[in-house]
C-alpha cells in the first residue's frame, strides 16, 4: 500500500508540475494576443520607429513633421503617423484658409473651446507648436497610451467611424516605407532627408525660400528643410552648414546625404545634397527649378563636404 501510495503521489505531482507549466504557457499565448498592433502606423514608444513615406515627406511641411515625431514621443504608444493624420484630416496641416469650423473648433488642430482650456496648457491654439502636443495630450488620455484603445482616442477626437477610418487609413500611407527599403528595415536620417529633397524636384529656386509656402528653395533652404524633415536640425545658410559639420576630409568618399559645398573658407556660397553616383540634388540659381545634377564639373569651385547624418 505504502509502494502505491507513493506512485500515485509521484503522479499526482507530475501531473500538478505539467498544468503548471501550461498555465504559464497559455498565460504568455494571451499577452502576445493582447499587445497592442500599432506597428504599421509607425511603431509603438511614441510611434518614431518608421520613418516618414515618401509621401509624407511631400505633402507635410517639415516643421509640422518634427512638431507630429515630437508629439508623440511624448505619449508611448501614440504613433506619429496618426497625429499627422489627424492634421492633415482636420486642416491640411494648418494649409486650410478658414481654421474655424462650423461647430466653433479653432486652429490647425481644431479644438473646441472648453477642451483646449483643459488640454491646452495655456498655449495658443492657433499655434501648431502648442495645438500638436495638445493633441497628442488628448488622444494620450482618451486610450492612445500605451496603445490600449488606439482607435478609441481617434473616436473621441472626432465622434465618427467613418472619421477613425479615414484617419487610419492616412496614417497608414504616411508610415510606408521609402522607396526600396525593406519592410520593417530603420530607415535613417539620410534616407529621410534624400526622399524630402526628391518630393521638391521641379520647386522654382527662391532667394531666401524656406519652402513652398514661400513659393521655393535656395540652395540651403533645401537642406535645411530636408534635414529638419529627419529630425536634425543645421543653420540656415550654407557658409554656417558648412561650420557646423561634421566636416570630411577633401575628396573622401562621400555617402549618400553628404552636403557638398562650393566657394571658399570665407565664402561658401553653395550647398546641395550628395545622392549618390556622382549626383546632387540642389536648388541652383535664381529662374532655375530643384534638380538632379553632377556634383563635380570643370571649372567648380568645390570646397568640401559634411555629414550631418552621423548626428542623430
Amino acid at each position: 500500500m505504502k509502494a502505491l501510495r507513493a506512485a500515485l503521489g509521484g503522479c499526482l505531482a507530475a501531473v500538478l508540475a505539467l498544468l503548471a507549466i501550461l498555465a504559464v504557457i497559455i498565460g504568455l499565448i494571451l499577452k502576445l494576443a493582447l499587445l497592442p498592433l500599432s506597428i504599421p502606423f509607425g511603431g509603438t514608444g511614441g510611434g518614431n520607429a518608421l520613418g516618414p513615406s515618401a509621401s509624407a515627406l511631400a505633402d507635410i511641411p517639415p516643421a509640422y513633421l518634427g512638431l507630429y515625431q515630437n508629439a508623440a514621443a511624448t505619449c508611448p504608444g501614440l504613433p506619429w503617423t496618426v497625429l499627422a493624420a489627424i492634421g492633415k484630416v482636420e486642416s491640411d496641416h494648418g494649409r486650410d484658409r478658414d481654421l474655424v469650423s462650423s461647430a466653433g473648433a479653432l486652429g490647425p488642430m481644431q479644438f473646441m473651446p472648453a477642451t483646449w482650456t483643459q488640454y491646452g496648457a495655456g498655449g495658443n491654439v492657433w499655434n501648431p507648436a502648442d495645438a500638436i502636443p495638445a493633441a497628442a495630450r488628448y488622444l494620450c488620455a482618451n486610450g492612445a497610451r500605451d496603445g490600449k484603445n488606439l482607435r478609441g482616442a481617434i473616436f473621441a477626437y472626432n465622434h465618427a467611424n467613418w472619421y477613425v477610418d479615414k484617419v487610419l487609413d492616412q496614417a497608414a500611407a504616411y508610415a510606408a516605407p521609402a522607396p526600396n527599403n525593406p519592410v520593417g528595415a530603420p530607415v535613417s536620417a539620410a534616407q529621410v532627408a534624400i526622399a524630402f529633397a526628391r518630393a521638391q524636384i521641379g520647386t522654382p529656386y527662391v532667394w531666401g525660400g524656406d519652402g513652398p509656402a514661400e513659393g521655393g528653395f535656395d540652395c540651403s533652404g533645401l537642406t535645411k528643410a530636408a534635414y529638419a524633415a529627419a529630425g536634425i536640425t543645421i543653420p540656415r545658410v550654407a557658409q554656417d552648414q558648412y561650420a557646423a559639420g561634421p566636416k570630411l576630409p577633401y575628396n573622401a568618399p562621400l555617402q549618400p546625404g553628404d552636403l557638398v559645398f562650393y566657394g571658399t573658407a570665407r565664402n561658401i556660397h553653395h550647398v546641395g545634397l550628395y545622392i549618390g553616383d556622382g549626383l546632387m540634388i540642389d536648388a541652383p540659381f535664381t529662374g532655375a527649378l530643384v534638380r538632379t545634377e553632377r556634383f563635380r564639373w570643370p571649372g567648380d569651385d568645390y570646397y568640401g563636404a559634411t555629414r550631418p547624418a552621423s548626428r542623430r
